[in-house]
């Protein structure tokens, strides 16, 4: 089994992010199957303590964000990892292509909606940085689906590193108002994703998880490294950082993502309210009265 550091993965301002560097392979955490149910059994056990302590503290919120190329296992990490957390205490939501309700309005309205609440977890499965990913790579986005003014878009270079900037403040915001801010790239390799996508087409039963824009957009796979690696340069941060994980093997990428939010939440001040002595020898009271009510 290899022992492994969160800190190497996790991007935070604090040095240059390059993602020809960041590797998609990392050797086994696991040494069989039956090591890695046991370990990610544990991890899901030790999440749901820390996610019913964050219920009952209610001062903290969680925004977890996975970001990807497609097949890279968001899907499956979130089903995985997360499984065995109480429902009550977690939200999901995935978010694809924008409605026409969501165009017309600003491009951080959509996620605004559904941000964690005190005490919940929230998952977000891509997300509000789909605007300087998908958008960047095609930047006629911004006049026909979105419509923004034209002078808002003659200068596009501009207008990206605005949305870095507001993308900042806004996870600068939540951080000042109780919400950690958790922000995962599943770094999978090329040769991987066409394994995957290769499989949806032989396999029937996943077919359906095949999509024609797939294959466009692994046309554009450069732009796409080059998009994620100015996103995360751009808004890493201390307080909000990125963790990049590689995604070649989905069991190591789950293990890993499972032990960094463990690692997190474990930052965060929480305990169980604690009641006043005259509350404490009131609640006695009433094992007896629970007792004679069984009784009767």
């Amino acid at each position: 089994m290899s022992q492994f550091k969160s800190s190497a993965f996790r991007v935070d301002g604090t040095e240059k992010f390059d993602i020809n560097k960041a590797p998609t392979s990392f050797k086994d955490i696991y040494d069989d199957k039956e090591e890695y149910a046991s370990m990610l059994a544990d991890f899901v056990q030790e999440m749901d303590q820390l996610q019913s302590k964050m219920y009952a503290h209610n001062r903290y919120g969680l925004l977890i964000i996975f970001q990807a190329m497609d097949a890279a296992g968001k899907d499956g990490t979130i089903k995985h990892v997360l499984a065995g957390v109480n429902p009550v205490g977690v939200k999901i939501h995935s978010f694809k292509r924008p409605s026409e309700t969501e165009l017309s309005h600003d491009f951080l309205w959509r996620t605004n909606q559904v941000l964690p609440n005190r005490g919940t977890i929230t998952i977000f499965n891509r997300s509000y940085y789909e605007e300087v990913l998908v958008v960047k790579v095609d930047p006629e986005i911004l006049t026909t689906s979105q419509r923004l003014p034209t002078e808002l878009t003659e200068d596009v270079d501009k207008l990206f590193d605005q949305r870095y900037s507001d993308i900042k403040n806004l996870e600068k915001y939540l951080y000042r108002n109780g919400i950690r801010v958790i922000k995962f790239f599943l770094n999978v390799s090329k040769k991987e994703q066409a394994d995957r996508l290769i499989e949806r087409i032989e396999d029937p039963n996943k077919n359906w998880k095949f999509e024609e824009q797939d294959v466009k957009v692994r046309d554009q796979w450069d732009e796409y490294m080059k998009a994620y690696q100015d996103a995360i340069n751009e808004t890493a941060t201390k307080k909000s950082p990125w963790f990049v994980v590689p995604a070649d093997d989905k069991k190591n990428m789950r293990l890993i993502v499972g032990s960094i939010i463990i690692e997190e939440l474990k930052k965060m001040d929480m305990s169980y309210p604690e009641v006043s002595p005259a509350r404490a020898e009131e609640l006695q009271r009433f094992i007896q009265i629970i007792r004679n009510q069984t009784e009767a």
